[in-house]
């Protein structure tokens, strides 16, 4: 049963993922997937893979919704550094609220079930 869960779990990650890193960069202005992995366990999204994210962020860069931008590290590595473009904005201000409804109504409908 526990495997089935974990799996579900995943699905939705994977429905509200992008969404989610849209909306982190747009309250922090920008990021690093190593922040960004950090801020979504934070945010309740635990368990994310860097080799879910990293895909992720190239892929959004890639349909110009982030700007990319490397950066020497202090003491460290450099740091591919991940920002909202005007479109990623736009995507996020048109797409955001429509997931916020069906997120709303899904959970109605669950908790419809869950309480019968």
């Amino acid at each position: 049963m526990a495997e089935r869960t974990t799996a579900r779990q995943a699905q939705w990650l994977r429905g509200v993922l992008d969404l989610a890193v849209l909306a982190l960069l747009a309250e922090s202005g920008e990021g690093y997937g190593y922040t960004l992995l950090q801020r979504l366990a934070e945010a309740g999204l635990p368990d994310m893979k860097a080799g879910t994210l990293y895909p992720l962020l190239n892929r959004l860069a890639a349909d110009g919704l982030l700007a990319a931008e490397w950066r020497a590290g202090e003491g460290g590595p450099g740091r591919k550094f991940f920002s909202l473009t005007e479109e990623g904005r736009a995507v996020l201000a048109e797409v955001g609220p429509k997931w916020v409804e069906f997120a709303r109504n899904s959970i109605t409908v669950v908790e419809r079930g869950v309480h019968a």
